[in-house]
C-alpha cells in the first residue's frame, strides 16, 4: 500500500458529488413541471351547435379568361352584378368583396369591375393573386 506525499497533486476528479448535485436538480426539474402543469380543474361549458350570426359574408367576383363575370359560382351581367351588390350593400354596409382576375383578361374588364364597386361605395375589396414561386 503506498501513502500519497501530501505536497503531490491529485491525478484524478472525484466527480461522484457533482453528478449527485445533477440528479438532484433533475429531479426537482421534473417534479415542479409536472406541479405546474395539472393547474385546476373547471367544468368548462359546452358550445351550442348553433351557427354563428357574425360570419363574414365575402363575396367573391371572378372574371374569366373570355371576360364572364361570377358573383360567387353564378354567372352574372354587369348590370346584374350591380344590382345584387346593390342589395348586398343594402342588408350589409360593410360588404366585404375580393376580386379574381384571369392572369389573360382584358385589363379593361377588371377596371370595370372595380369602378363598379367604387360606385357602390364598396371600400373593403381584396384582390386575389398567386404566390410567386421561385
Amino acid at each position: 500500500m503506498q501513502l500519497q506525499d501530501d505536497n503531490q497533486p491529485y491525478d484524478d476528479i472525484n466527480v461522484t458529488p457533482m453528478l449527485d448535485l445533477a440528479y438532484v436538480l433533475l429531479l426537482i426539474f421534473i417534479i415542479m413541471t409536472t406541479a405546474s402543469v395539472q393547474g385546476i380543474k373547471v367544468n368548462l361549458p359546452k358550445a351550442s351547435n348553433t351557427p354563428s350570426l357574425a360570419k363574414p359574408q365575402t363575396k367573391a367576383i371572378t372574371i374569366t379568361e373570355d371576360g364572364r363575370i361570377f358573383l360567387d359560382a353564378y354567372p352574372v351581367s354587369m348590370p346584374e352584378l350591380e344590382s345584387r351588390l346593390r342589395a348586398l350593400k343594402a342588408t350589409n354596409p360593410a360588404l366585404p368583396v375580393v376580386v379574381k382576375g384571369d392572369a389573360k383578361v382584358q385589363y379593361e374588364k377588371v377596371i370595370d369591375v372595380l369602378a363598379l364597386l367604387g360606385q357602390l361605395d364598396i371600400t373593403q375589396l381584396g384582390l386575389v393573386t398567386q404566390r410567386l414561386t421561385r
